[in-house]
């Protein structure tokens, strides 16, 4: 299992990604209220603004204070 780092020394796991995506879109906050509500919300941004959303095949929703090209960078030199 390949930990990838999300920031503020949070991790993930790599191969349970399913998306990468920015939070700035009316669908996808209506995916991160669904989330709240239903206890399916990972909150990794330490206080700060939420730049990534992340999307699990669990389906759990990670935020992230870290840029999604960042993010996708380190999952491709992981691999």
């Amino acid at each position: 299992m390949k930990l990838l780092n999300i920031g503020f020394s949070n991790m993930v796991s790599a191969e349970r990604i399913v998306a990468v995506i920015t939070p700035d879109s009316a669908p996808v906050k209506r995916i991160i209220a669904e989330a709240r509500e239903n206890g399916h919300l990972v909150d990794a941004t330490a206080g700060r603004r939420t730049r990534a959303v992340l999307m699990m095949d669990s389906g759990h929703v990670v935020l992230s204070a870290v840029q999604p090209d960042t993010i996708s960078g380190r999952l491709q030199s992981d691999t």
